[in-house]
């Protein structure tokens, strides 16, 4: 009787850790679509991670965030024109960005090759860094898999390592400790925040 309460018990436990485990890595999938994501939400604070710069060169994201305030664009690379777009309008936005006592720091998870060459075309002269094993964008929330056809077409359009990850394009404005104030996040990859918008709510938030 002793014995057969005793193997209950363990059974039980055995379920009850498989099922906390299995919750666990439930949680830490990466999603499939853009709009089932689940990131962090204002208040809470960036992690802190190490990221590239185009010399492959790393660096603590605490580190560049504490520097000053912190417009951080998440976006998918080089080879997106929407991306293009949205950062070259950033470049022209610049001056009256740092005017409000804010740095632009942007991020995507190209490898570290493709920083120069996208700060060329799209004429940046803020900073640009790599994410390329995704980490930040998975402990924020952002990440989701791309598709094969996805991959297959990024792939002849960017160098270096290619990871399986994309991050919805967004913006977050953070403090020198890396706590969220703002955030923008669309899973329509073609709608961008605008620079009005963006404008508006550093000066409000100043």
């Amino acid at each position: 009787m002793l014995i057969s309460k005793i193997s209950q018990i363990v059974k039980t436990s055995l379920l009850i850790t498989f099922l906390g485990l299995t919750a666990s890595l439930a949680k830490a999938q990466i999603p499939e679509k853009p709009e089932d994501i689940s990131p962090l939400l204002i208040g809470e604070s960036i992690p802190d991670v190490t990221l590239w710069d185009a010399e492959n060169q790393a660096i603590s994201l605490a580190a560049i965030l504490k520097a000053k305030p912190t417009v951080l664009v998440f976006y998918r690379g080089g080879w997106c024109p929407f991306c293009n777009v949205q950062l070259s309008s950033l470049a022209r936005s610049q001056d009256e960005i740092l005017k409000l006592g804010y740095q632009i720091v942007a991020v995507s998870p190209e490898d570290y090759q493709n920083i120069e060459p996208t700060k060329s075309n799209d004429k940046l002269n803020y900073s640009v860094y790599s994410d390329q094993n995704a980490t930040l964008m998975k402990q924020i929330g952002i990440a989701f898999k791309m598709s094969q056809k996805s991959a297959q077409y990024i792939s002849n359009k960017t160098k270096g390592t290619l990871t399986e990850i994309l991050p919805v394009p967004s913006v977050f404005i953070l403090n020198t400790s890396g706590k969220i104030l703002f955030e923008y996040i669309n899973p329509d990859y073609k709608t961008r925040m605008s620079d009005d918008l963006l404008m508006a709510v550093l000066k409000a938030i100043k």
